[in-house]
């Protein structure tokens, strides 16, 4: 990271959005079963989440998914690589994909691919950021922050593997 990123959400204004989202998907219907976190940019917000979850008394069982689309780039190359899938426990089951930020939501499309060719009953997504890109091709169910332009790091999500450790939210300049 050669320049520093400029904070654009708080540790306290994340804290509250994850808060909110907790009391929204606990009250949802279908309540899901089962997070599936991707890796490496969704396990900040992951925890977090799955903390404010079991606080409104939803706790779900937890299947790490590991898609990569970014590499060491500032631009996806518009692959999605999986390296590691849906398990069996799935089957059946109302999955919450929990991911870091939405940029052209391929990452997204991929992971709900996944889990409803492994027998999902339901797959819905909530992302931290969701930047808003028109041409998306997919858009998050519950999202923390909306949005935001530019390349994101923190709070779990990375320039080429550095930043990820930030307790904010920052776009780099």
């Amino acid at each position: 990271m050669k320049a520093a990123p400029i904070p654009l959400f708080s540790q306290s204004d994340i804290a509250a959005r994850v808060t909110a989202l907790a009391a929204t998907i606990a009250a949802s219907t279908p309540k899901p079963d089962i997070a599936a976190p991707i890796l490496v940019g969704g396990f900040v917000f992951a925890a977090d989440l799955l903390r404010a979850l079991s606080r409104h008394g939803l706790d779900l069982q937890v299947d790490i998914l590991w898609l990569r689309s970014y590499g060491a780039n500032r631009e996806s190359g518009g692959t999605v690589s999986m390296i590691l899938g849906p398990n069996e426990n799935a089957r059946g089951k109302n999955v919450l994909v929990i991911d870091g930020v939405l940029d052209h939501g391929r990452t997204l499309v991929k992971a709900r691919e996944l889990y409803l060719a492994a027998g999902a009953a339901s797959v819905t997504s909530v992302v931290a950021v969701d930047k808003s890109r028109k041409d998306a091709v997919l858009r998050a169910d519950y999202t923390a922050f909306a949005g935001v332009s530019g390349f994101i790091v923190g709070y779990g999500m990375d320039d080429a593997g550095e930043g990820r450790g930030l307790p904010f939210i920052g776009v780099m300049a």
